[in-house]
């Protein structure tokens, strides 16, 4: 295979690469071109199937079984439960294989089931019936039958099947309007055109009879980009050329509104299109805390390994030696959450911190401040109370700008009107009583135009290329719309040019008042920047006036300047740049507007928490630049003391993106010097906070690889600024994009836990790039929730997930991996031990019972409890105190010194055990009936006497471990712990002291009752159980007292203030401290 066409699609689908010259030609209708105008070429393209699933009927179960045995506790277990399968060991394959099965069963249907959903779900897409011409006939058929060439027709609230080229709608002038919440996450309106030469075709005959040809790209994941050409054939020989940009295509996804019907031709189908392209297929996700587990088995394996070793060769050295006895040798018989640890949160913007609900607050107009329904012309109108005069009435002379001012927002828009009292979010004009909704791809423009509506000034409709508006005296103005300039995120405002009924020629501007105020020559500059600035701190989106006239001569300037640069073929977006920039110029300042996009409930909130908490959150969003960065000050992401850094397509182009990325390097690191800032977001005091603001364009630079094949140098630096930054925006993100930041934070040298959160498809990538995928179920549908671990109804409910749940959950498994540990430290090393004293025959320690139960019955359910129902801290604590996270930050419970400590103290224990029992026994005597007695204790001596008192000690030990480390306590935990202990008892009495028929021997019948009926064996119990707890408890006095944690301050002022309670769940009696905690608490108040 050729290399370079490998890399060449590496590059194209991985590095964001678009300069790159591949195409497709797609026949419409598949229709060859007329002869002699070009050759017919037979291209294969894929059927428009989705696949989104993981599994199929035939590769489930190897598939599955081989992911699940990559986990190393499963396959560690399969090692033991063969191990048992094929030798004679003392215990049965049983024990391993049984619940090693359950886990494999369980965890098999789960996924499974999971995969059946989303077959299903690929089933009913594939399967939806879509409309499309054939022989001039409308033909239905399934969507997955779709073939690249087919026109097809799309109705009102359908989604498109795939991706087409615009041809024509029901609509006179060629538009239509569609939402792309699904895509890109924005939920307002956009316009599309429909090609020039194909618009006036409205039936089916018509367009069946289109002979045209389309050049265009081969597939790419942008969504914001597409360059092609169609060539119509007609009468004449030469065919007509149309360019076809991305206001042509209609995506995969999007869904047709206010339009009737629409025509267009298949140009990507099933997994080529957009949608498909930034579909991040699910992988299996790896928790920090199974990873700490799987190194920590790999230790334990190897210590389990080289126990073995050493007693297979001291065994055989041992029988080597003539003069040694036979061995003393007895018959031989028988998952993943965490987002506790998150470090990085990438959350979506509409829909997840935004309610998408903008909603207009005043305008300022001359230095006067007018707030619909409140304040109008200085006057506080009626029922208003409360409101406070900002400014007095303006003068005569004032009312004729402000009639302009209302004039230029009713006009400078590219809003379009529906009438109709059925659809959602009807809008009723206040004077005229006419029902209608205003559609924009802006919602700031709605919420504008609604509230200039509310001050006297009504936008009717654009008709026939005539804008009318409705003014406070019921007259009905008209201006002819000559000429509009886009918005666009570099020049950050829009113009329209307008002629009145009077013949005069206005050119209205809004835009950022960065980008106004340096082009105003006349106005109450200073008065309105006041007004402006106060605005923006209070976190609403504000936006600048402004207008000129121009006589007949200066509009026939224009419109030359502007034909030359819209004609162009080559460098036309500049060239338009460079017109608009000469045209929107000389300016009259006229005022200012405000509006709010409301967060969702307790937004702000929950990022300061989060903050306080140590983790640093990024935002990832299509939106505008402007639009995102007021949201992200409203929801106090960034701070009126935050130094923002931008890394956007503007600043690229006035520099290199080396020369911007090193400058901004050296910004952030200028007061820390060559230390960089604590990868947390909690900055000290005397450090400059930065935020760091980057648009999609610059990202697939800096992940673009360079000439010479690399690309780590700028992804490094890169990273480098954002770590030194408290907070990121990333801005006109592709969905594919987002999951390419979630990665490279990801990936990065620390591997930070990362956290996805969004609500709609668009950010489906992210989600399931991300360590703990987040779903909000919103208004944008459900695909997020369907592809999340968790689902969540609104973005505060993060908050109490991680602070709290998050938190406890953490705890709760770090203590259960590594009780599981000692626990079996403390079981399997006395073992270890007795082959020293037993010829190493492989000779058991415990009785087969006691081996089999330790784990399952006697051992078992306080941890399992405590897993379940531990709360170290109160759930009110951890809300009041975020940063109690801290303390179980960077994995802090499971780190290597915390396993060495749990492993110490389980060899300490085990010694203990051992040769607490074996001094015990060290006397020995021969009775008259040949039996063996220890002299000090006059118990029966046997190996099974032995092992029993070893036993006994340990369950105990183990088991009071856990309750000096419970801090909840409840009747469950009491009943449970203590229960346990008198459950071991009751068996060992009923095991020893009954024969069983169904027994072949029984080894231990009267062995647990002998040892208890001496008197030194309960005194050897007792000390050598508060022997083994003592370091533990000596340990825990001393950090508490020396390094106490936040959480260990916290919790000895609950203790010794006792001013509060955790919250009870429905099993719990009210709390009572553990006779530890209340020991720590007076030794530290001494």
């Amino acid at each position: 295979m050729d290399c370079s066409l490998a890399r060449t699609l590496v590059r194209r689908y991985c590095a964001g690469e678009e300069n790159w010259v591949d195409s497709r030609t797609i026949y419409v209708g598949h229709k060859e071109p007329p002869p002699g105008a070009e050759a017919y070429i037979l291209q294969r393209h894929p059927d428009n199937r989705i696949v989104s699933s993981k599994y199929t009927f035939w590769n489930f179960i190897p598939k599955n079984l081989f992911e699940q045995f990559r986990r190393i506790a499963n396959f560690y277990f399969l090692i033991i439960f063969l191990v048992q399968l094929i030798i004679d060991t003392p215990t049965s394959p049983v024990t391993s294989g049984l619940p090693l099965f359950f886990v494999i069963t369980v965890t098999a249907i789960k996924q499974g089931y999971e995969d059946w959903l989303r077959h299903k779900a690929d089933n009913a897409m594939n399967q939806c019936p879509v409309h499309f011409i054939q022989h001039g006939k409308l033909v239905r058929k399934q969507s997955r039958k779709l073939r690249v060439g087919d026109i097809v027709m799309v109705k009102e609230d359908e989604t498109f099947p795939c991706d087409l080229i615009f041809l024509s709608s029901s609509r006179g002038d060629g538009t239509c309007h569609v939402t792309t919440a699904s895509l890109d996450g924005e939920s307002s309106h956009k316009t599309h055109y429909a090609v020039q030469d194909t618009k006036g075709f409205h039936t089916e005959e018509d367009i069946d009879g289109l002979h045209a040809t389309i050049e265009c790209e081969q597939p790419q994941p942008d969504l914001y980009k597409f360059v092609g050409r169609i060539n119509v054939y007609n009468d004449r020989n030469d065919p007509v050329v149309r360019p076809l940009g991305s206001e042509n295509l209609l995506l995969r996804g999007a869904t047709l509104k206010n339009t009737e019907k629409i025509f267009g031709v298949a140009i990507y189908t099933g997994m080529e299109t957009k949608m498909a392209l930034n579909y991040q297929s699910k992988s299996q996700k790896r928790s920090a805390v199974e990873k700490s587990m799987n190194v920590f088995l790999i230790v334990y394996l190897c210590i389990l390994i080289s126990k073995a070793l050493i007693n297979t060769v001291l065994k055989y050295v041992w029988q080597s030696e003539p003069f040694r006895d036979e061995p003393w040798y007895n018959q031989k018989t028988e998952s993943e959450r965490q987002r506790n640890l998150v470090e990085y949160i990438f959350t979506d913007k509409t829909g997840t911190l935004t309610e998408n609900n903008m909603e207009f607050k005043e305008c300022c107009i001359e230095g006067h401040v007018y707030v619909p329904h409140a304040i109008c012309n200085g006057q506080v109108l009626p029922g208003a109370s409360g409101i406070d005069m900002i400014d007095s009435s303006p003068g005569t002379s004032a009312r004729e700008r402000e009639e302009l001012f209302f004039r230029a927002l009713c006009l400078c828009h590219t809003i379009q009107v529906k009438d109709d009292d059925d659809v959602d979010g009807p809008r009723k004009s206040p004077d005229s009583g006419k029902s209608c909704t205003y559609i924009s791809s802006s919602p700031d423009e709605v919420a504008l135009v609604e509230g200039i509506q509310r001050l006297g000034f009504t936008y009717l409709r654009l008709k026939d290329n005539y804008m009318e508006i409705l003014n406070r005296e019921n007259d009905v103005e008209r201006f002819e719309l000559l000429e509009i300039l886009s918005f666009d995120s570099v020049r950050r405002r829009m113009s329209v040019i307008v002629k009145s009924a009077t013949g005069e020629i206005y050119l209205f501007c809004k835009g950022a008042d960065s980008s106004i105020f340096p082009r105003v020559i006349e106005g109450k500059v200073d008065q309105i920047r006041a007004r402006v600035e106060r605005n923006a701190v209070e976190g609403l989106r504000t936006l600048c006036v402004a207008y000129k006239r121009l006589n007949p001569e200066e509009y026939e300037g224009i419109c030359t300047l502007l034909q030359a640069a819209k004609v162009a073929l080559q460098d036309r977006e500049k060239k338009l740049a460079e017109a608009y920039e000469q045209i929107e110029k000389d300016l009259v300042l006229l005022g200012a507007t405000a509006v709010e996009d409301r967060l969702q409930e307790k937004a702000a909130d929950t990022i300061e928490a989060l903050q306080k908490a140590g983790i640093k959150v990024w935002v990832l969003t299509g939106d505008k630049m402007e639009t995102a960065a007021a949201t992200c000050y409203a929801c106090k992401l960034f701070r009126r003391n935050t130094q923002l850094l931008e890394l956007t397509t503007k600043k690229i182009e006035e520099q290199s993106l080396h020369d911007v990325l090193f400058e901004l390097s050296k910004t952030v690191l200028r007061h820390s010097g060559s230390l960089t800032r604590d990868n947390f977001s909690g900055l000290s005091a005397d450090m400059q906070d930065y935020g760091l603001i980057i648009d999609g364009a610059a990202l697939s630079l800096i992940m673009k690889p360079r000439e010479d094949g690399s690309c780590g140098n700028y992804r490094e630096l890169f990273l480098e600024i954002c770590r030194n930054c408290s907070a990121v925006l990333c801005c006109r993100m592709a969905p594919l994009q987002k999951a390419q930041i979630v990665k490279l934070i990801k990936l990065s040298k620390e591997h930070p836990i990362t956290l996805a959160i969004g609500d709609g498809a668009n950010d489906v990538s992210m989600i399931l790039e991300a360590h703990v995928g987040i779903g909000v179920i919103g208004k944008e549908g459900r695909q997020a929730a369907r592809n999340s671990d968790y689902a969540v109804p609104k973005f505060k409910h993060l908050k109490k997930m991680l602070l709290v749940h998050g938190h406890f959950y953490y705890i709760r498994i770090s203590e259960l991996v590594q009780y599981f540990f000692y626990k079996n430290v403390c079981f399997i090393f006395p073992q270890f031990l007795y082959q020293f004293f037993c010829g190493f025959s492989q000779q058991t320690l415990y009785d087969t019972a006691y081996l089999t139960l330790y784990n399952i019955s006697f051992t078992s359910l306080p941890i399992l409890l405590y897993s379940l129902m531990e709360q170290h801290v109160s759930i009110d604590t951890l809300r009041r105190d975020p940063s109690l996270y801290r303390d179980i930050a960077k994995n802090a419970l499971l780190r290597w010194r915390v396993f060495i400590y749990w492993t110490f103290l389980g060899v300490f224990d085990a010694l203990v055990f051992f040769f607490g029992a074996y001094f015990m026994f060290e006397n020995t005597t021969v009775t008259s009936n040949g039996q063996i007695m220890t002299t000090n204790t006059h118990m029966i001596f046997g190996n099974w006497t032995f092992g029993t008192l070893v036993f006994t000690v340990m369950v105990f030990t183990v088991t009071l471990k856990l309750a000096l480390d419970t801090h909840y306590w409840t009747w469950i935990n009491h009943f449970v712990i203590w229960g346990s202990l008198l459950f071991y008892i009751v068996f060992s009495l009923l095991w020893g002291g009954i024969i069983w028929p169904f027994l072949n021997y029984q080894r231990m019948y009267y062995v647990f009752i002998q040892m208890l009926s001496s008197g030194p064996a309960w005194l050897v119990i007792i000390l050598l159980i508060t022997v083994s707890l003592l370091p533990d408890v000596l340990k825990k006095v001393l950090c508490r007292q020396l390094w106490p944690s936040a959480t260990e301050r916290v919790q000895s002022t609950c203790m010794c203030g006792h001013d509060h309670l955790p919250e009870l769940t429905l099993l719990a009696c009210p709390q009572s401290p553990s006779p530890w905690a209340m020991f720590q608490a007076r030794t530290q108040n001494r």
